[in-house]
């Protein structure tokens, strides 16, 4: 059982990682906090799980994801981070997840998309 805590935590970024590539929401809603930081290019705010599921399935569904890649992903102070390139049928989008461990696992707490020009 402690093996199983201890390989959480690495997995849950890849996690993450692997719903991006798929555009899924529903997936990637798994991982988020109660409340999700979320800049998109039309909208920022601070979401509720709920609110940031649906705002996320909207922005994958009328963009298209075709797949992500992955540049960089490593610690910070109380979790792990990934940089990477959202690819979409409307356009590139440079993506920044942020995640921190509470109550012994982490979650999502930010994503950011900016379009790349």
């Amino acid at each position: 059982m402690v093996m199983m805590s201890s390989f959480t935590q690495p997995g849950t970024i890849d996690d993450v990682i692997g719903a991006l590539r798929s555009g899924d929401a529903t997936s990637l809603s798994r991982f988020f906090d109660e409340n999700v930081e979320l800049t998109l290019p039309v909208k920022s705010d601070s979401y509720s799980k709920a609110q940031a599921q649906v705002i996320l399935k909207d922005f994958f569904g009328n963009n298209g994801v075709r797949g992500f890649e992955l540049k960089h992903k490593g610690v910070s102070p109380g979790g792990h981070y990934c940089i990477g390139t959202l690819q979409t049928k409307s356009g590139d989008f440079r993506a920044h997840v942020f995640l921190k461990s509470k109550g012994g696992k982490e979650v999502v707490k930010e994503i950011r998309f900016q379009s790349i020009e």
